[in-house]
């Protein structure tokens, strides 16, 4: 069995913000913005809610370029916010979520079993300006996983888009064609248990300056690199790495506490571990990629 942690959501690479963590511990998933507004994607960053003071995702931020890398879309601002889409991907109502980096990502959902596990985590910022980290905010429990290649024949990437329709990918898909047709994209498709917190999320990153380093950059708790046994993903999470954590889905279903009705406690890694037995972890694979 294994789980597997992706680094997902809003941040300063792409909406030029984070979401907000309360002091309540309720928090804001914020998808990325679309790359591209043909799509069939109903949800924007003016319609997407904020639970906690009737704002929506377009007043966290006054400008963003879609093509942030690749060029080819201006940037977008002013009134034309409110209606550019966004990319919902995980969307955790569907229980879906695609992905094409190739940081480790591509490899390590594809060989993804059905009864796995995807936990994801994003950026989080508290009101008050405090320090920025990096937070497990919900997973799903693998059902399928579909993989479509730039070789995969027509009528079964076609089929493979059918069956993941309520994916950010294939709603952005065009005559049964990836937007990113030159990618490798993995879909997988998720069942219950499986969804986002209603609150409390897991931090998992630390901020410092490791020896050999000038700066402070972000870097995996130790106590979560240790006791969920990550093996792949290396430690800095600048860059929103995909973690392999050598885990069962009960295990990591018993460590990360409830969907519904988290406390304060569930938040509280630490408090979850001591039943957890000593791993050997490897943790060599340090690639990454900007979200």
């Amino acid at each position: 069995m294994t789980v597997v942690l992706a680094g997902v959501g809003a941040d300063s690479t792409n909406l030029g913000a984070l979401g907000p963590l309360y002091d309540d511990g309720r928090f804001e998933y914020v998808p990325i913005p679309e790359k591209t507004a043909e799509t069939t994607e109903s949800a924007t960053l003016g319609n997407w809610s904020l639970s906690a003071d009737g704002r929506v995702a377009a007043d966290l931020t006054t400008r963003i370029e879609p093509q942030p890398v690749r060029g080819g879309v201006d940037a977008v601002s002013g009134s034309e916010l409110e209606s550019w889409p966004l990319h919902h991907d995980p969307n955790f109502e569907a229980l879906t979520y695609g992905e094409h980096r190739t940081s480790g990502y591509v490899s390590r959902l594809q060989s993804l079993d059905d009864g796995d596990v995807v936990g994801f985590y994003v950026g989080l910022r508290r009101p008050d300006g405090d320090r920025a980290h990096r937070y497990l905010i919900g997973y799903a429990t693998v059902d399928r996983v579909d993989v479509v290649t730039p070789d995969t024949p027509r009528a079964e990437r076609e089929a493979i888009l059918e069956r993941h329709a309520e994916n950010a990918h294939a709603k952005r898909a065009r005559d049964g064609t990836l937007y990113l047709e030159e990618k490798t994209v993995v879909f997988v498709n998720g069942r219950e248990p499986g969804g986002l917190f209603d609150r409390h999320p897991i931090r998992l990153s630390e901020y410092e300056v490791k020896p050999g380093n000038v700066r402070a950059q972000y870097y995996l708790r130790e106590s979560i690199e240790a006791g969920w046994n990550v093996r792949a993903g290396g430690s800095n999470m600048m860059y929103k790495p995909a973690y392999r954590c050598g885990l069962s889905a009960e295990e990591f279903r018993s460590l990360v506490g409830p969907l519904r009705g988290r406390s304060a406690t569930d938040a509280d890694v630490e408090s979850g571990l001591e039943s957890v037995p000593e791993r050997s972890v490897s943790c060599n694979d340090t690639s990454k990629d900007r979200q």
